[in-house]
């Protein structure tokens, strides 16, 4: 029998972009480095695990949505790559309904798009709590400090800077931490494996100090626990500031922004790190609210195994001449060859088979609980 993820140790997310922003060589790079393929699938070569359908890999965009979980450290990431093109916004909006957290991806040469603008409305629709992350820094043109500003005026946003480049465009070299306050630069001959970390370079001392303290100042701004911290000038570590950071971002207060260059395999792991601490569990969100069937009273739905089985089916697919259904599990559990009563028909339903899904491949498991992302397999 597969062990059961604890609830806090799943995140449910969702890749969201403008078209060519580089959301899915993202999604490539975090697939990677978490050990779920052992390639660098690349869109231009009509390889990326995530865009599996032939229409996607001739055209190098993402059409539909796909679904896939990986172990990052001692978290299980149940992820899904959104389509970036305006034509297949639905996948999106169901895609995000589902979500408890998003990475926005943007491109730092053309900054915040028009459908990036609509994609990260969406996300404001459904509450979905965002990172976000500036791709692209090693491309001529690229503008960190100018994407940002772009967030600010053009989403609405709160940015929170959480890294800052070492060089901008062909000068680009790794990123500084603020939180930690250190260097970070990866090893080429490694795909990015291989990362160090060292003191941060004098000539941007000034400025790193300078976005440090704005740092501090935002986090303590939204967050009363810092804040005590702040005006009593006493220390503050990482830990106080990442759980303050991470309290934030769930309350939609802050958005953690991070760069790299996913192409160069510059950037991920700690954009990994980012997810695991900032956005939340499916216990850290409100509990899902439902309509009884049968009495029409509005009910929560928590997420606790124990608790009766509330699902929702937000995409239905046919694969090898079969409708497959994917399905987010608020409450309860699902096992397979159990009946579970379909709301929309009024009738219980026989759930044949639970699938582990990896794009178009998936695993046979028997059972899955709270928080869970899955494909299920019989129900009309």
């Amino acid at each position: 029998m597969m062990k059961k993820t604890k609830i806090t140790a799943i995140r449910n997310i969702g890749i969201i972009a403008h078209i060519d922003a580089g959301k899915t060589t993202v999604t490539e790079r975090i697939l990677f480095y978490c050990g779920r393929s052992h390639k660098l699938g690349e869109v231009h070569d009509g390889e990326a695990v995530m865009d599996w359908m032939p229409d996607e890999q001739e055209r190098g965009i993402t059409i539909t949505s796909a679904v896939t979980t990986c172990p990052w450290k001692d978290i299980e990431i149940h992820l899904i790559d959104t389509p970036g093109h305006v034509d297949f916004t639905i996948e999106v909006e169901r895609s995000l309904r589902v979500l408890d957290g998003a990475v926005g991806v943007f491109s730092a040469v053309e900054g915040v798009e028009p459908q990036s603008e609509t994609v990260w409305r969406q996300a404001d629709k459904y509450h979905v709590p965002k990172i976000a992350f500036l791709n692209k820094m090693d491309r001529i043109g690229a503008d960190f400090y100018g994407t940002v500003a772009m967030m600010r005026a053009k989403l609405n946003a709160n940015p929170l800077v959480l890294q800052l480049p070492i060089g901008m465009g062909e000068e680009f070299q790794g990123v500084i931490d603020l939180i930690r306050m250190q260097q970070i630069r990866w090893d080429d001959a490694s795909l990015g494996t291989v990362f160090t970390t060292g003191d941060i370079p004098a000539d941007m001392a000034e400025r790193v100090a300078e976005y440090r303290d704005t740092l501090v100042e935002t986090v303590a701004g939204e967050d009363d626990e810092l804040m005590e911290a702040y005006v009593s000038e006493a220390p503050i570590d990482a830990g106080q500031l990442n759980a303050a950071i991470r309290r934030a971002t769930i309350r939609l207060k802050l958005v953690p922004v991070l760069c790299g260059a996913a192409l160069k395999n510059k950037g991920i792991q700690p954009l990994l790190d980012a997810v695991a601490q900032f956005l939340p569990s499916p216990a850290d969100i409100p509990p899902a609210k439902g309509v009884h069937p049968q009495t029409g009273e509005v009910i929560e739905c928590p997420p606790r195994d124990a608790s009766p089985l509330a699902a929702l089916i937000f995409k239905v697919s046919m694969m090898e001449g079969r409708k497959l259904c994917f399905a987010r599990v608020y409450s309860g559990r699902l096992q397979a060859g159990s009946e579970v009563f379909n709301p929309t028909l009024k009738r219980k339903e026989k759930a044949a088979r639970l699938l582990r899904m990896h794009a178009n491949k998936r695993d046979r498991i028997e059972e899955t609980g709270a928080g869970s992302i899955v494909g299920v397999v019989g129900l009309k």
